[in-house]
């Protein structure tokens, strides 16, 4: 991490991550691409995602979660660079056959590492195999869900899962929720942890970081009206009045379940994540 000396208040704080690990050069411009930013408005221009909009501009990266029409074909990292839509770095990969592709990159590789996709590879960061072919206590990234279709999880700063054991055409897989999962054998995964683990220790320091980010300001219920919150109104400051937390239209929040009880997903769960536990 690093950190600022404190010449204003907003800076005695603020830390950022160490991008000294990255490429000192400019992105593929024909690996980007340009997303039309929404402000948290549906196709009428209504607002139905609050707090959002302004921000930074920024391009795309177009970064390949398959990989697998590349099977058995070396690739070369050319450049390790930072990506503004998500947490983690990725690397820009030259295969032998003379494509260039991005890719989400894992800690403690670097520039001139070789990876490859295939059906049984080296145990080394960033080598992408199938999930039968990995042994037990390995660390695993970028995990598709579905044979062909990439990977859909693990995919953040610093995340990784951990192989548990292989039956009955299952890879037993612990997410670092502590969830335990089954997933299907065939599935790809790649080796190691994803970059950039310092991330969640990140301070902002001051709401300007944020605004860059694209996030605008929330306004807390009690300081509200009666008429705009649940918790609104009152003379001076007041305790919230409601049995239950709810959400400015009334929802009931904190310690309701939400997850559907006929969820696709509930027969390959083995068991569930462990509450966290209140300060």
């Amino acid at each position: 991490m690093k950190k600022f000396n404190p010449t204003t208040p907003s800076r005695r704080h603020m830390t950022v991550p160490d991008y000294s690990v990255l490429s000192d050069v400019k992105p593929e411009k024909r690996l980007m691409m340009n997303i039309q930013t929404k402000a948290g408005r549906n196709n009428s221009g209504r607002i139905t995602v609050r707090h959002q909009g302004a921000g930074n501009k920024k391009m795309y990266r177009m970064v390949d979660f398959v990989a697998v029409d590349k099977l058995d074909v070396p690739a070369k990292i050319e450049t390790i660079e930072y990506d503004p839509y998500r947490t983690a770095f990725i690397m820009k990969l030259l295969y032998r056959d003379g494509e260039r592709r991005y890719s989400l990159a894992p800690c403690g590789v670097k520039e001139g590492d070789t990876i490859i996709v295939a059906e049984i590879a080296p145990f080394t960061p960033g080598n992408r195999m199938r999930m039968k072919n990995i042994p037990v206590g390995t660390s695993v990234y970028n995990i598709e869900l579905n044979p062909g279709k990439g990977g859909q999880i693990v995919r953040s700063a610093g995340s990784f899962g951990e192989i548990q054991g292989h039956d009955s055409g299952y890879t037993h897989l612990k997410m670092s929720s502590g969830e335990v999962r089954k997933v299907l054998w065939d599935c790809f995964a790649s080796i190691g942890q994803v970059s950039n683990p310092d991330w969640r220790h990140v301070v902002i320091g001051k709401a300007g970081r944020n605004r860059g980010m694209g996030i605008r300001p929330t306004v807390r219920g009690t300081a509200m009206n009666p008429c705009d919150h649940p918790y609104g109104g009152g003379e001076g400051r007041q305790p919230r009045g409601t049995k239950r937390p709810k959400t400015m239209w009334g929802k009931v929040t904190g310690g309701k379940k939400t997850r559907d009880k006929k969820k696709w997903s509930n027969v390959v769960i083995m068991s569930r994540r462990s509450k966290k536990k209140r300060k």
